[in-house]
This record gives C-alpha cells, structure tokens and sequence, in this order.
C-alpha cells in the first residue's frame, strides 16, 4: 500500500531534507511527498531545496508542494522589483527588500549566488508563484499556516493559509477533518501530542529546523498519514 507522508518547513536545510527523504522515508513513485511550505530563507542552501523537490517531480516520484509565506514574499517582492521603474513600487520594493534580508533572505540570495533578488532566475520564481495553497484529504486538510474560520467557506482565504498564526478551528466547516500544518515552530513535545491524540483539531510539524541548538526544536519531521508514524532528521546544515 503506497504511504503518504508530510514534511513541513524546510527553510534552506538541503542536506537536512535530502536525509529525511532519501535514508528515512526512502519513497517508492507509489508514495505521495507532501511538501507544505518555506523552502528558502534562514538556511544556506535555499537553491539547493528547490533544486531537491524539482528534481524528484522531475524523476517521477508523487509530489506536491504548497506555497509558504516565505515563497509568497519572494514572489511578491520579485515582482515589485521588476516594476521599481515607476518610483511607488520602488520604494515598496526598497522596504521588503530589507525586510526580506532581515528574515533570512542574505542567505537565499547567496545561495543563487546573487547579489539581489531581482537576479533570481525566473524559473524559480515562477516555481513558487504557481504552487498550491491547500491539498485535501479523506482525513486532513494540508496547509502550510491555516485555515480562516471567520470566513463562511476558509477555503476563499488564500492568504490566511500562507500566513495565519492563530485562529479558531470549525471542524464542521472542512468536513470534521484535522488540519496539519507548519509554519509556527513548536517543540516536540507539542507535535508527538498533537500526532498522537486525536482530541487535537490540529498537528502542527514545525520543529523549526533552523533553531538548531534550541532544546527540544532542531530537527526536521516528517508524517506518515496512514500509520501516524513519524520520522525525525536532526539538523545537518547550521
């Protein structure tokens, strides 16, 4: 039976997620990789992360990767640079731009080997641009940060499902499934909690890889949805 796993935020760990994928989950192409999101920033090698996940679309293997807020920042800051002829968005770019570097956007750029996000090729971001927001299941609804609740149908809310910290969960409104997600960084206390006791309306996998050296995150998780068994890779990057 093909199994289905989830792997969360990612942010630039490249020899991380390639351990988790290849010595643990070891896919068959009858699995399914659900990717949910941040793939760049924070870590050194955000390239190499895309590079990954495109080249196991391109070998064949079940993938499907969601946007994250990371991924819409950068294309949304892309394209304000490539409109900074006209002085509004040059100044809008000149703001996210700092921003962007502040939240780990230096490395991304030095991992293109570019000195501005405007260089990026275009491949990549028109990769991120055209990634899904939410994948459906039997059981779950995969998201990279949430669902907005406030909505009659939280499936309208593009946005909320890139950035949302917290909210209210309506099992009702998503047909009594659980919704899994990353986004927030919580220990791992928190995710094995949430894994293993079906009273939670939520499984938040973010261990926040990056955080290497926090006690109790560092690592990166992966989820199987048939068996509920977790994989766990610690940071190889930082």
């Amino acid at each position: 039976m093909p199994k289905h796993w989830v792997i969360p935020d990612i942010h630039g760990c490249v020899k991380t997620v390639t351990s988790l994928v290849n010595d643990l989950i070891k896919p068959t192409h009858l699995d399914g990789l659900y990717f949910l999101g941040d793939y760049v920033d924070r870590g050194p090698d955000s390239k190499g992360v895309i590079d990954f996940i495109r080249g196991l679309q391109a070998d064949g293997y079940n993938v499907t990767a969601l946007k994250g807020n990371h991924e819409d920042y950068m294309v949304e800051l892309y394209d304000a640079e490539k409109r900074s002829l006209h002085a509004w968005w040059r100044n809008f770019g000149n703001a996210k731009h700092k921003k962007w570097l502040e939240i780990g956007g230096k490395l991304t750029l030095e991992s293109f080997h570019v000195n501005h996000i405007r260089d990026v090729p275009e491949e990549y971001i028109e990769w991120m641009r055209k990634l899904g927001h939410f994948i459906e299941l039997d059981h779950f609804v995969l998201v990279h940060a949430g669902l907005n609740f406030k909505n009659e149908n939280p499936f309208e809310d593009l946005r909320s499902m890139l950035w949302l910290r917290d909210y209210e969960i309506k099992p009702e409104r998503i047909g009594g499934r659980r919704i899994i997600h990353g986004h927030v960084p919580v220990n791992m206390d928190l995710i094995t909690q949430t894994v293993r006791n079906r009273a939670f309306k939520f499984i938040d996998l973010d261990n926040g890889p990056y955080l290497s050296g926090k006690d109790g995150f560092g690592n990166m998780v992966a989820l199987e949805l048939e068996s509920m068994e977790m994989v766990i890779q610690y940071n190889m990057d930082i």
